[in-house]
């Protein structure tokens, strides 16, 4: 009894061993992408344009700022020829035939159809030059998804107080409703602003972008309700005046890196709260809350502080009840540009800042783990499942949302066509999309960043994050694959992810069909 007993226990160790076997050895069933998700890549208007002062182009804050004080750029270089799309956008968009693109994502200069900003004076050379760049994209079935406005403002504007201006929504619904007349006909998906905390707080809050206007106290805040608004305005433009006939979607971008505890103190989750609130929330709050406004805790923490700095009131501005009801659900997506993460504490890791600003009011320290791999920027390090920390936050935040990732990437020194470390990254975020997928979360579509190096503001040409490499001391300003291209191309192709593919060749091509 004891030999058969030990018989059928080696016999159910075989089976059990061959089963295991074979579960291993069958091929695992591969995620893939929808058929309608929209692979796409993204740029920006002044970082890859050129042509500062083109037929009729008028001057802009970054023209001002870099002509006038050239050493605030890294290499004191500036955007005056870029990648000069304005005379190679017929390149550009080959190389969105040879990627397989479904989508690009690319800004309008406002000075380029407004020279002074202003509605009185349409320039028609720049209208031509958008509408050849998206009959193009059409030509060839790429879905061109517009930004309004992508950093570039008219100097003209700026002078007048700009983002600070009364005026400024007005200004820039004049501005939307003359892009909407010219192109929305062919265009079906609007983004209003870029990246409304960089706009806002680098720009008039800190010296970190143009106008580098540096208003520590209330900039940053008075900004953002001006943005919001302006933001609504032309939402509504659009949703009244062009959806009927034009049949397209109007939303927003703004940036979300992650943000977590760096423990599971309730001292560290609420201080990650209060950062998100700072950065992305007092954007987000108004425009796809419930109640609408700036974010609560915020608010109560700005208050709370310009009380003890001895200002006669909250450097945060209120929003009217009539404000709060024309903001509130005043977009049909939410774009999200995402790069990384950062680790959030009540109590370490604290820095100086000055004292009436953002992140003195938010004071939270901020650390990244040093086992995160680094690209060239140093605000830019390999956070693995940022994305999808982000992407489940808005959707538990706000659960009718619409998503759409309009910017993801990583950035290398210099030149260079071998970019291991941007496919890691690359293939990292991708299956953090389909892990968001999968949860049900309303994602719609991915823009890497960037189709081709460009002009990367305040860090010049030392920083690259284009899927193409451009030779910008060539006057044809060549544009080569990078190895990224080849791996994002198949993953477009095959809408898998496959680890182990290597492509075969590293020489420019064209697919038959495109």
């Amino acid at each position: 009894m004891r030999q058969h007993s030990n018989c059928v226990g080696e016999m159910t160790i075989i089976v059990l061993s061959l089963l295991l076997a074979l579960c291993y050895a069958s091929p695992r069933q591969e995620r893939r992408f929808p058929d309608d998700f929209l692979f796409g890549a993204a740029t920006a208007s002044y970082q890859i344009e050129g042509g500062w002062n083109a037929d009729g182009k008028g001057e802009n804050i970054w023209d001002r700022m870099t002509h006038t004080n050239p050493d605030v750029i890294k290499d004191k270089s500036n955007g005056d020829k870029a990648a000069n799309s304005y005379n190679n956008y017929a390149r550009d968009v080959e190389m969105m035939r040879e990627l397989g693109l479904n989508a690009y994502r690319f800004s309008i200069s406002w000075a380029r159809i407004l020279p002074n900003g202003l509605a009185n004076q349409i320039n028609e050379p720049g209208v031509e030059f958008y509408n050849n760049y998206i009959n193009e994209m059409l030509k060839y079935n790429i879905t061109p998804m517009v930004t309004l406005y992508h950093w570039d403002l008219p100097q003209k504007i700026q002078d007048l107080g700009g983002f600070l201006s009364p005026l400024f929504p007005e200004w820039f619904e004049d501005y939307a409703r003359i892009v909407f007349q010219r192109f929305g006909d062919r265009v079906k998906h609007w983004i209003t602003f870029n990246e409304p905390c960089e706009i806002c707080f680098e720009g008039y809050g800190s010296s970190a972008k143009a106008p580098i206007l540096n208003a520590t106290d209330v900039g940053t805040y008075m900004c953002a309700k001006q943005l919001v608004i302006a933001h609504a305005r032309a939402y509504h433009a659009y949703d009244k005046d062009y959806r009927s006939d034009q049949g397209g979607v109007c939303g927003i971008t703004i940036s979300v890196n992650w943000y977590g505890p760096l423990t599971d103190s309730e001292e560290d989750k609420f201080a990650a709260e209060i950062l998100r609130q700072a950065k992305w929330g007092i954007y987000a709050e108004p425009i796809f809350s419930e109640q609408g406004g700036f974010p609560k805790e915020f608010v109560e923490r700005v208050a709370k502080n310009s009380e003890e700095q001895g200002y006669p009131r909250s450097r945060m501005p209120e929003f009217s009840p009539e404000e709060i009801e024309l903001v509130r659900g005043s977009a049909d997506f939410f774009g999200v540009n995402h790069y990384t993460a950062v680790l959030i504490s009540a109590t370490e890791h604290k820095h100086w800042f000055p004292v009436s600003s953002l992140y003195a009011d938010a004071d939270v320290g901020m650390y990244t783990l040093p086992e995160w791999a680094s690209s060239a920027s140093d605000w830019l390090t390999f956070a693995p499942n940022s994305l999808l920390n982000s992407l489940s936050h808005l959707r538990n935040k706000y659960k009718d949302a619409v998503f759409y990732i309009t910017e993801n990437g990583w950035s290398q020194a210099g030149a260079g066509l071998e970019d291991d470390d941007r496919i890691s990254y690359y293939r990292s975020a991708l299956n953090n999309v389909l892990d968001s997928l999968e949860a049900g979360i309303k994602l719609k579509g991915y823009m890497a960043w960037s189709l081709l190096d460009n002009f990367e503001w305040m860090q010049g040409y030392t920083e690259r994050f284009g899927l193409y490499e451009v030779d910008f001391e060539s006057s044809e300003k060549t544009r080569t694959p990078r190895k990224s291209a080849f791996i994002y191309k198949e993953i477009i192709r095959s809408r898998t992810i496959d680890p182990e593919y290597e492509p075969p060749t590293r020489t420019m091509w064209i697919d038959e069909g495109h």
